[in-house]
């Protein structure tokens, strides 16, 4: 079956079907069997599939796959035991006796749908386990969804057509980066599913490099955010995010510097006090770093080398990086509350307040700037204001006046406490942006390397980051 015909579901099933060399297993909890029966209508099942399951009883599925520490079922600890154990079973029963001429896989999920009305999110874990060559090692791709529809129904649909999408990037489009994602997504309406994470594991998939794939799914809006660990792992947000205050600082960190770092240290001593007033308890705190893809993009194209160097000298000081497509405050404040109730506080640095109060920013908004600035503070969200220090000035909350018809607002929020100093004046050195670091660093002015923390400098000469020469 030529390429041009297997566009549709059905017909990339049957496509799988018809390649007697692939043989595999699927699992798929909690929103049925979704993805398996794409592969029963299309005909000739038999030939693809050894075994299909679903282990909906907690106990029962518990009894196969064993109990995750965290007690919970829709998370990529349980996808991936699942792959482990449907796999293993596969290549025990099965290779001694047709190993040779077959490419054993593992296909498994585990979602939770919801109802209109509902305060449950859909979503879900997938991922499969295949071999590339007869008798070769196993490799997996895995990702984390969530389901946009309304109703459950559309959801399992949309569902379905993303499980048979995997594998068949999986066994046909997997020797190449480029198209991965669009061929993922082949079939699926515009804002149908949020892929969040998608991570790729094995010694045929090399080739693929996590951090650009997920920033990929960014960049197609695909997804609203990804998470970078310090240890430049793809983080799922929810779980990263869960049970902790924030501390957000946005930049452009090319390259990261010392103000940076003094910015964030002296937040983090205002959010532990404010955590204190406001949550009545203590809670850890979670500083991270936070780009925008506005921030990434020339003439919209994004120069993966240069996204690297970022994301590799902030996660190499033990900060977390948050790549976003929110380009205003609110978006990124009520992306956060979908996972976290909880204080959050978004550093911003004085000479933004301006930029902040541009009413041209919040046009699409039909009460403008004013519910922007609403959906943005409330009690357990503050914008903390580091001082913008020169030779000639320093620019605080106080320093800084509105358009005369927005000077009450302001002073609203001051009042409030909602935006609010978090270092005075006298204690702050001289603000040092990323783009003073990055001309001296560009005139070969040595100047540069006190610009940057220490760590930060060693990297960028080993690795020769921003165009560097050694």
């Amino acid at each position: 079956m030529s390429e041009t015909q297997t566009t549709d579901t059905l017909s990339k099933a049957l496509r799988i079907n018809q390649d007697c060399s692939r043989y595999g297993a699927f699992a798929e909890i909690g929103a049925g069997q979704e993805v398996a029966r794409h592969f029963f209508q299309a005909g000739k099942a038999s030939q693809t599939i050894a075994k299909t399951m679903s282990a909906y009883d907690m106990i029962v599925s518990d009894e196969i796959y064993g109990r995750e520490a965290s007690g919970r079922y829709v998370c990529e600890s349980r996808v991936v035991k699942m792959l482990t154990h449907e796999y293993k079973l596969l290549i025990d029963r099965l290779a001694p006796r047709r190993g040779s001429n077959t490419r054993f896989f593992a296909f498994a999920n585990t979602v939770a749908t919801a109802s209109v009305g509902s305060s449950k999110q859909s979503h879900g874990w997938m991922g499969v386990r295949f071999q590339k060559d007869f008798g070769g090692p196993h490799n997996d791709i895995i990702l984390h969804v969530r389901m946009l529809d309304r109703y459950r129904l559309d959801q399992q649909e949309a569902l379905g057509i993303l499980g048979v999408n995997l594998l068949n990037c999986a066994f046909y489009h997997s020797d190449t980066t480029e198209c991965f994602i669009s061929r993922l997504t082949e079939n699926l309406k515009e804002g149908q599913v949020v892929i969040d994470v998608v991570k790729f594991n094995g010694p045929d998939l090399k080739h693929f490099d996590d951090r650009l794939m997920n920033l990929e799914l960014v960049r197609r809006g695909l997804a609203e955010a990804i998470l970078f660990s310090p240890d430049n792992e793809i983080l799922n947000i929810a779980d990263a995010i869960y049970g902790k205050s924030l501390l957000i600082q946005r930049g452009t960190f090319r390259p990261i510097t010392v103000t940076h770092i003094d910015v964030l240290q002296k937040g983090l001593v205002q959010i532990r006090e404010d955590i204190a007033k406001t949550e009545g308890k203590d809670l850890d705190v979670l500083p991270m770093m936070e780009l925008t893809m506005h921030a990434l993009q020339t003439d919209g194209h994004v120069n993966e080398k240069d996204f690297l160097a970022r994301v590799e000298t902030i996660t190499a000081l033990g900060f977390p990086v948050l790549i976003s497509n929110f380009f205003l405050f609110y978006g990124l404040k009520r992306f956060i509350r979908r996972y976290n109730p909880h204080f959050m506080a978004l550093v911003v640095g004085a000479s933004h307040l301006d930029k902040l109060f541009n009413e041209e920013h919040y046009r699409d908004l039909e009460g403008g700037l004013l519910e922007g600035m609403g959906k943005l503070l409330e009690q357990k969200t503050k914008l903390y204001i580091y001082p913008h220090k020169t030779l000639q000035l320093c620019l605080t909350t106080k320093s800084f006046f509105p358009a005369p018809h927005l000077r009450h607002l302001y002073s609203y929020f001051i009042e409030n406490q909602q935006i609010v100093d978090i270092s005075g004046c006298d204690e702050a050195s001289e603000y040092l942006h990323s783009a003073d670091v990055m001309d001296l660093l560009e005139a070969k002015d040595p100047r540069w390397e006190s610009g940057v923390p220490k760590k930060v400098c060693e990297l960028i000469k080993s690795k020769k980051f921003f165009g560097i020469e050694k």
